[in-house]
């Protein structure tokens, strides 16, 4: 079975760097799970995600030295691509390849051949030949090739045009000898990603390896911190004491330092450009409650509303000032499914998680009737009638229908979503959230909406919201800034004191 001779052959090898230099490589359990699936004869891609420091790379570079020496393929003048976001990117694989031909017999390190020059090639002469080259994310290098193996390193740090180029030229190529490729990196930070992509939505002949943790947990969890560093356990990579430590360093400076690692270290789906965001991932789960330890529905009612085009969602925010209550709720219309929008959205089964949860509606078929969107909204408060609404001077005239129709009679206030109201309702949403007045339950619909809603500023240093991809749905994050802003400024306002002057 060639899983099994590939694994029996990297165990011949020798750690070539590190405390363990010079020893037997041992290969853990995940290793040998993802060498298994990788060589499944009816697979043509192997995609693995773990943590930084799991030695996916070393484990990608010890394939590759025994493909380049025909050990499993006997095809002659074999050829190994290690393709990465730049050629330096691709020389930390190829280094690792180096030094473990350095841990052959002499008689076997004598049939290679390493150029380190302008170009990065291990030429193999024995046993039919074989070439092994470092390449950077431009498609017109690869194009003509034959691999009958490719590793793609890191490859959810591709910049998106040149990588996509890289990898549809590689895989192209693969097809002339029957090679496999190796997709290995961290997270990507979003999920519209083409490394994401492979692994939510893996086509036909594609193992698929992922070691990401739930959503959501403290960075310092230590049993999800081993979900994305299966090596800590087994003396790969850095301890759980270390990965503790950093994960509470990372936690007490907070910001980019915190978005890193979570993406790194724990092989989250987290931007590390925190500059512009609305706030970040741990900022927005400070505010999540239990559901049972949720404040109670007291006091007047806030509905932030953001109405939906024709194709995209509607949201709406319900928020009660004084407990610092907040529930959102979305809607799309019922055509395309649920199921068809998140994979056009690059968002997998998202939109079917949200609407189990009942936190997205669908209503309508091709768009979404504002007046009845509005009554539904009035059965869910319950009883909870708004003290009023805001939304989008925009849609102005669309509101006014839909409140008529929808009888409601209640105050609407008009906000806009530019510089001017849009700063203004962007930093009080933030100084309540940071106050700890706002508390929501697990929402995976907010969740979502925050992990895509990132803030633009002008030179005068003033901020409104935008999304940070072109498919991202920020509107239940817009609605719910509307809703908390609005209720901020009620509860700021001093009391009325009953009495006036008049002047006769």
């Amino acid at each position: 079975m060639t899983a099994e001779t590939a694994i029996d052959f990297l165990e011949t090898l020798k750690i070539p760097e590190g405390p363990k230099a010079g020893e037997p490589l041992r290969l853990a359990q995940f290793q040998r799970d993802f060498v298994t699936g990788a060589m499944e004869p009816a697979n043509m891609v192997a995609c693995l995600s773990i943590g930084r420091g799991n030695a996916k790379t070393a484990l990608s570079a010890g394939i590759s030295l025994g493909s380049l020496m025909g050990v499993w393929d006997d095809q002659p003048k074999r050829e190994i691509i290690f393709a990465a976001r730049n050629r330096d990117q691709a020389k930390i694989a190829f280094q690792f390849l180096t030094g473990f031909v350095e841990g052959l017999s002499e008689e076997e390190q004598e049939l290679f051949t390493v150029r380190r020059g302008s170009k990065l090639e291990v030429e193999y002469s024995g046993n039919g030949g074989g070439l092994a080259r470092c390449i950077a994310a431009d498609g017109k290098s690869i194009l003509g090739g034959a691999p009958t193996l490719a590793i793609l390193d890191e490859r959810a740090a591709w910049e998106r045009e040149k990588g996509d180029n890289l990898e549809n030229a590689i895989l192209s190529g693969l097809g002339k000898r029957d090679g496999t490729a190796l997709i290995i990196s961290t997270s990507a930070p979003d999920d519209a990603n083409t490394f994401s992509r492979w692994l939510d939505e893996p086509p036909p002949g594609t193992y698929v390896q992922e070691h990401r943790p739930a959503f959501g947990l403290p960075a310092d969890d230590l049993e999800s911190l081993l979900v994305a560093n299966p090596g800590a356990t087994e003396g790969i990579g850095a301890s759980a004491d270390w990965l503790v430590a950093q994960a509470r360093r990372a936690v007490a400076r907070g910001g980019s330092a915190l978005s890193s690692f979570r993406n790194l270290n724990r092989n989250e789906r987290v931007s590390t450009d925190d500059r512009s965001v609305l706030v970040t991932v741990d900022e927005w789960l400070a505010a999540e409650v239990a559901p049972d330890d949720l404040p109670e529905r007291e006091g007047e009612c806030i509905l932030g509303v953001d109405l939906g085009g024709s194709r995209s969602m509607s949201a709406a925010a319900f928020y009660w000032p004084r407990t610092g209550r907040l529930e959102a709720y979305g809607c799309f219309p019922s055509q395309p499914t649920l199921a068809d929008r998140g994979a056009a959205d690059g968002v997998s089964g998202r939109y079917s998680q949200m609407h189990e949860r009942g936190e997205l509606w669908t209503m309508g078929e091709a768009t979404v009737p504002p007046a009845q969107w509005l009554a539904e909204l009035m059965k869910v408060a319950d009883g909870s009638a708004p003290a009023c609404i805001v939304g989008d001077r925009f849609r102005h005239a669309e509101f006014s229908e839909a409140m008529q129709r929808a009888g409601l009679r209640v105050p609407f206030i008009w906000r806009g979503f530019g510089w001017k109201d849009g700063s203004e309702d962007i930093e009080r949403f933030r100084r309540a959230l940071f106050d700890g007045h706002v508390q929501a339950a697990p929402s995976l619909l907010l969740r979502s909406a925050f992990a895509d809603a990132i803030t633009l500023v002008d030179p005068a240093g003033n901020h409104k919201l935008a999304k940070a991809r072109s498919l991202g749905r920020i509107d239940a994050a817009a609605a719910s800034v509307l809703a908390v802003a609005e209720g901020a400024r009620r509860i700021g306002r001093p009391a009325s004191n009953g009495g006036r002057f008049v002047w006769a």
